[in-house]
């Protein structure tokens, strides 16, 4: 049976998969990477660390697979976004890549809004400038570091560095080039309008193509170190985002991807482009030729129940020790028996600044409400319900744009948990669906493979084909007028704290 190889460079490691024309996981690998801060909100990785991670799963793979390995017909590539890696004309890279999660760039976005216009911006790009995105960070180049920007050659987002490294070939594919700010996404081209008034050189832009393209083919060089054959056709691969939303099968109207790892990521697919005038969620294309997806993000999803747990979980992390039950699970069971909204506890998942949709760098974490009466399972519910509240943020901007919302497909911690899948499908008043495969962008990656390589006529066929509904939960409409209170509750304190959350942040200073 025909497979195919998914490789996802996330930020804080690479995962391989293996996956059959049916959608089983016959082998993977993971190796981890180190997060660099020399700087306070500075984030940037070794570029050469992503490759040493992936030929090591390669390695992992090959051996697997054994005689087995000319079973593969293509490989797929998933990446996080907007990550800046600066070649030189021989390939070298010129210095560390600047990350997603970098927010050294805000006089660069302010400069970026100013010269182009916000307006018009959003009507080139689809998208405002925000401190993650790459156009800023190689005005940023073009500005802090003027000897090392006249070298650039050329400038290409993590995934796609991997695939030069994998093939000689220098690409990128039109859902990662989205997240640049300088992708035209409606026309799907680059921007000369937004080029020019940047005075980016168009000519240090990679190629742009599908996501379903071949991309070049394994050099012999790899093949040899890792045991796969020479020649495997290695697809244009996309955005972790669009990988992970094709892994869950969006890829009809109307199905909302719902992630909550770290951060916390509202896909929802379109068949045509659609643009909030505000720029308050993010329009990118799919990993899909000629479909879209338009995407809202918290930053820390999470990340805001692994603080607790870090910080105040200490009783939950040591029964773990103990009995082997996992922290998380012991706090899920503190959280159920309190009542929903948490008896007037509200919690505002904001620990590091939030993206959607109050692109607000300065906005922090709050516990609202807090009386004698509340304990600490009322403190977990209200972290979780908040996160949850966040995300209905992004679902309200995209059912406001006129996009139909029918089903919520959940991934992560947010589909692992039972509570939370309840949550959910209550504060959103969906039907919340977990499936049979949550692997992530690394599935969609292999996916996509399959298309490049001909196993599948189509993205939507691959997804159709591999991924079914095991659960779904379904809302209490008993508690919609409750729940709609407390939302309402929720989106007033962000207001009233704006000016607050810029005033404390002068006097950390």
């Amino acid at each position: 049976m025909s497979c195919m190889i998914g490789i996802d460079i996330g930020t804080s490691g690479v995962k391989t998969l293996v996956v059959t024309e049916t959608g089983k996981i016959v082998a993977q690998a993971t190796a981890e990477y180190p997060l660099y801060h020399p700087k306070a909100g500075w984030a940037e990785q070794d570029p050469e660390d992503w490759w040493q991670a992936t030929l090591t799963t390669l390695k992992k793979i090959g051996e697997d697979l054994g005689s087995d390995a000319d079973r593969v017909k293509a490989i797929g590539l998933s990446g996080q976004m907007h990550g800046s890696v600066f070649l030189d004309k021989s390939g070298n890279v010129l210095r560390p890549a600047i990350l997603w999660c970098d927010v050294r760039t805000a006089d660069q976005c302010r400069y970026i809004t100013e010269t182009v216009g916000r307006d018009e911006l959003i009507r080139h790009t689809s998208n405002p400038a925000l401190e993650g995105f790459t156009a800023p960070k190689i005005v940023w180049l073009q500005q802090n570091e003027p000897d090392v920007y006249r070298q650039v050659a050329k400038v290409l987002l993590p995934k796609d560095y991997v695939r030069y490294r994998l093939t000689g070939e220098i690409f990128t594919e039109m859902s990662d080039a989205a997240g640049s700010l300088l992708l035209d996404v409606t026309h799907r081209r680059w921007s000369e309008p937004v080029l020019q008034a940047l005075n980016i050189d168009p000519e240090i832009l990679p190629e742009c193509r599908e996501s379903i393209d071949v991309c070049g083919t394994l050099t012999q060089q790899v093949a040899e170190s890792t045991g796969l054959p020479a020649g495997i056709p290695v697809a244009g691969g996309g955005a972790d985002n669009a990988c992970g939303a094709t892994g869950a099968g969006i890829v009809r109207p109307g199905r909302v991807l719902s992630s909550i790892g770290s951060s916390g990521v509202i896909v929802v697919h379109t068949d045509q482009p659609q643009t909030d005038p505000q720029g308050k969620v993010h329009t990118f294309n799919h990993a899909i030729p000629h479909r879209w997806y338009v995407m809202g993000v918290i930053m820390a999803a999470g990340l805001s129940l692994k603080w607790f747990r870090d910080n105040l979980g200490h009783l939950e992390k040591q029964m773990e020790s103990l009995t082997g039950t996992d922290a998380y699970d012991l706090m899920s069971a503190q959280a159920a028996p309190t009542p929903p909204g948490a008896e007037g506890l509200v919690f505002l998942p904001y620990l590091n600044g939030e993206r959607t949709p109050h692109a607000d760098a300065y906005a922090r974490g709050v516990f609202f409400g807090l009386t004698p009466r509340h304990t600490r399972g009322h403190l977990i519910r209200a972290v979780m319900e908040g996160v949850v509240y966040a995300l209905r943020d992004s679902v309200e901007i995209i059912r406001a744009m006129g996009i139909p919302i029918e089903q919520v497909r959940a991934i992560g911690g947010g589909a692992k948990s039972p509570l939370w899948r309840q949550m959910q499908a209550d504060i959103m008043q969906l039907e919340v669906a977990t499936l049979n495969i949550d692997e992530g962008p690394a599935f969609g990656a292999a996916l996509l493979a399959g298309v490049c390589a001909q196993v599948y006529s189509s993205v939507e066929e691959a997804a159709e084909n591999t991924v079914r509904i095991v659960h779904t939960t379904e809302p209490n409409r008993d508690l919609t007028r409750l729940y709609d209170d407390y939302y309402q509750l929720f989106r007033s304190l962000y207001p009233a704290l704006k000016d607050r959350f810029r005033e404390a942040a002068q006097l950390e200073i």
